[in-house]
């Protein structure tokens, strides 16, 4: 039996972005403390396991590529979104990060990839692992490498419009745009058999 899956980039569709003062950009968090979730999530996941599907989180995290955190500040922060999962039931089935990036200054960690999004690597090995029919999988995020990582992949792709998102989105287009996970999750609900 085939099952189905719901693909999720993490910042800023599970968890607000960060101003980064020293980048005058909104990030990913860098810090735990600098780490929280959108209200709206908790019911948002378990509306998309009521309706069968695994939640399966993909997020680049670049941070500790570029000098901009440690690893242990992200491993404790991927850390805290497995405990909110844990402690409502397992909402989330599985996460893959990468923690490359082309342009990063920790030699280990700096490379071209075929993980970083758009890079389907992690999306293959998900539909290998867990048996997942393609044709009913969803992808959202909040730019244009998450839309495109889905749009290569075959997947129905949802963008949501994150305001702090807007100079990473807009050339890749999606099959449709919410404007957060929850109304992502009724849309889903709408579209599944």
């Amino acid at each position: 039996m085939m099952k189905k899956a719901v693909f999720l980039d993490r910042d800023g569709v599970i968890n607000p972005l960060v101003y980064n003062p020293k980048t005058s950009e909104y990030e990913s968090p860098h810090y735990p403390d600098d780490f929280s979730i959108y209200a709206y999530v908790l019911k948002s996941l378990q509306l998309l396991k009521a309706q069968g599907f695994m939640n399966i989180v993909v997020s680049n995290q670049p941070s500790f590529a570029k000098g901009k955190t440690t690893m242990e500040n992200l491993k404790a922060i991927a850390h805290l979104l497995d405990t909110f999962s844990a402690e409502n039931g397992g909402l989330i089935d599985a996460s893959y990060y990468c923690y490359h990036h082309p342009d990063g200054i920790a030699p280990e960690y700096t490379a071209k990839c075929l993980c970083r999004k758009p890079g389907t690597l992690f999306l293959e090995n998900a539909v290998e692992k867990y048996n997942l029919d393609i044709q009913q999988c969803y992808f959202i995020g909040d730019q244009d490498t998450d839309i495109k990582c889905g749009n290569t992949m075959g997947v129905y792709t949802i963008k949501i419009n994150n305001k702090h998102s807007l100079q990473k989105s807009g050339r890749e287009p999606p099959r449709t745009t919410v404007n957060n996970l929850y109304e992502a999750a009724l849309k889903i609900k709408s579209l599944s058999k």
